[in-house]
């Protein structure tokens, strides 16, 4: 397969790195060095493209993507108020896209159990929540969508939560996702119920980026020949 990396710091270095060890081509490289290499001409000579770059960026590259017929990827994060209407625009232009907050096969595992923890605990009111996430101080967003995602998560499972806020909690109605920024922290999550009685926690941490380029190479595997709209449950068959 034919990869595209937009965006080549620290991330692109590792997905380029994990694509060639499963033996695919890197046919571009886009950073804020050569944004004039991003052409029509030279993304079509891949079969996808990977885009891990910054909340500004990242519309435009998805949808210069889509209007080229070259199925993406996306992991970055904060710009999720327009995640809908790129949707619609790959609808319209019948392409591929795929967007995760967090690549990584563990993250998702943990997905689904906070999903589930949710589920078992939504009868018990003397359980409260709160999530925290640890990451490293080049993160430019917080909440990182990881956290975001185990917010809306709860909250569509909740009968109190109706909203996250990036701080502490004034109300039940609020659910707290306490953001960190700690040197090279690759990243923690944790959700946290607690209760007069007891408390139960879930927390996943990574070691390093390896899982984000895994499975950001796995999505990208997956969406190759394929048309539609898609996430990693779809690709790890969730």
């Amino acid at each position: 397969m034919k990869i595209a990396l937009l965006g080549y710091g620290k991330m692109g270095h590792i997905i380029e790195e994990t694509a060639l060890q499963r033996g695919h081509q890197i046919m571009l490289r886009i950073n804020d060095e050569n944004l004039e290499d991003l052409t029509k001409e030279n993304i079509q000579n891949a079969d996808v493209a990977i885009e891990f770059t910054n909340p500004q960026s990242a519309v435009n590259n998805i949808l210069f993507c889509l209007n080229c017929s070259i199925p993406v990827v996306c992991g970055t994060t904060g710009w999720l108020s327009q995640l809908r209407s790129v949707e619609e625009k790959c609808k319209e232009l019948k392409g591929t896209f795929l967007y995760a907050s967090n690549f990584s096969i563990g993250v998702n595992i943990f997905f689904e159990l906070n999903k589930k923890l949710a589920t078992l605990l939504k009868p018990h009111p003397a359980y409260d929540v709160t999530i925290e996430e640890i990451h490293h101080t080049h993160k430019k967003d917080a909440p990182s969508g990881t956290a975001i995602t185990l917010a809306e998560q709860i909250i569509e499972t909740s009968d109190r939560k109706k909203k996250w806020v990036n701080s502490d909690a004034k109300n039940e109605n609020e659910l707290s996702i306490i953001s960190k920024r700690i040197d090279e922290v690759a990243g923690t999550h944790s959700v946290k119920y607690f209760s007069p009685i007891d408390d139960i926690e879930i927390i996943h941490t990574a070691h390093n980026r390896k899982g984000f380029a895994e499975g950001a190479v796995l999505a990208a595997e997956f969406i190759s020949g394929k048309k539609g709209i898609f996430s990693m449950k779809d690709v790890l068959g969730f």
